[in-house]
């Protein structure tokens, strides 16, 4: 198991030798530290602690100050955990980049959902509506709320709410291209989140370290600019008359 932490710019799409389009999302991956090492001894479980994105001294406190000094690194906005990971592979202050994976590997990658504010169970769960018929009389209402012999409503109940903005994971997502020069890691399909959020990178559950050949992606050149000649065309004696009618 391995990680990192990096920020969803957006979508873009890549084209392979054969031809073939691939939508991917770009995720920018500046340097991680590893501000914390967690083991079974210790701590019960064994896992990594990753510190992404640095800030100023006056936007930290002294607990953050004072915890990220132990890996003698500057305060970071964000801390976040990675389980299973093999603590002695690691060491405190190290940093991690985008190599830490390879084209073609299949990961799981988590954020935060969008937000869509208060929706109904059709949008919310996509139940079915009713007849829109005038005379239904029921269109897209929640339905019966309960049964004959509880007298209540059940516990779980579907029902109208906040929808949106929770933490979820897209599963077995494969790493089309890894960009160290620009410290982006372009993954096929989408990824949880609005652009520049948050979001983890990990080996997937499912697949482990499993790799998918890939095709090589087409390379762009610059085309050369075009010179412009100075030298006069030559006259023939058909365009001499020309000019001199």
């Amino acid at each position: 198991m391995k990680g990192i932490l990096g920020r969803k710019i957006g979508m873009t799409q890549v084209f392979t030798e054969s031809g073939k389009l691939i939508p991917v999302t770009v995720i920018e991956v500046q340097p991680n530290v590893v501000t914390q090492i967690k083991t079974v001894e210790t701590d019960g479980y064994s896992a990594i602690q990753l510190g992404y994105e640095t800030v100023k001294p006056k936007n930290s406190n002294k607990a953050k100050m004072g915890h990220t000094a132990k890996a003698s690194t500057e305060p970071k906005r964000f801390l976040r955990e990675i389980r299973g990971v093999n603590a002695s592979d690691y060491t405190l202050g190290q940093e991690l980049n985008a190599s830490v994976f390879a084209k073609g590997e299949i990961v799981d990658v988590s954020g935060i959902s969008k937000g869509k504010g208060f929706q109904g169970v059709i949008k919310r769960y996509n139940q079915s509506r009713g007849p829109m018929g005038h005379g239904s009389q029921y269109h897209r209402g929640v339905g019966s709320l309960g049964t004959m012999l509880p007298m209540h409503v059940l516990k779980g109940k579907k029902l109208p709410g906040h929808m949106g903005n929770v933490m979820t994971t897209v599963q077995n997502l494969e790493v089309v291209d890894v960009d160290l020069e620009n410290n982006v890691i372009l993954i096929k399909g989408n990824v949880p989140g609005p652009k520049k959020s948050l979001v983890m990178i990990r080996t997937s559950v499912k697949k482990g370290e499993k790799v998918n050949e890939t095709e090589e992606l087409i390379s762009y050149e610059v085309v050369e600019e075009v010179v412009e000649t100075t030298e006069e065309a030559p006259v023939t004696e058909e365009s001499s008359e020309e000019v001199s009618e």
